[in-house]
């Protein structure tokens, strides 16, 4: 079952926390893999959903990131999606370059053993 929302009907579904902030996870859009978390409040939301480039607050700066814009490393938005509670958002994204800091293809290279 999928539900296909307008994009004001998305915005109205989205639940951001006491900090006006709501989670998402970044996957790629080619392969399925998950790519990383960073937060997003409604600026960088409405931001990403207009022009297409994934736009996160930075908790630790307070500040507006759009991914990429120091490595070059950017993620185009291809598809967006909303949970359940609608608490949480998952991007769907072509994937310029690795996706973590640290230069790994994605954040989640550690598990446990």
């Amino acid at each position: 079952m999928t539900d296909t929302l307008s994009h004001d009907a998305f915005l109205k579904t989205v639940k951001f926390d006491e900090n006006g902030l709501v989670p998402a996870i970044a996957q790629s859009h080619a392969t399925g893999q998950v790519l990383m978390m960073a937060w997003m409040n409604r600026h960088t939301l409405e931001t990403t959903l207009t022009t297409g480039q994934v736009t996160y607050w930075s908790r630790s700066r307070q500040k507006v990131w759009r991914k990429g814009e120091t490595s070059g490393h950017h993620q185009h938005l291809i598809e967006a999606w909303i949970d359940c509670d609608g608490d949480v958002l998952l991007l769907k994204v072509d994937q310029m370059g690795p996706a973590c800091h640290t230069g790994a293809p994605a954040c989640f290279f550690r598990r446990l053993k």
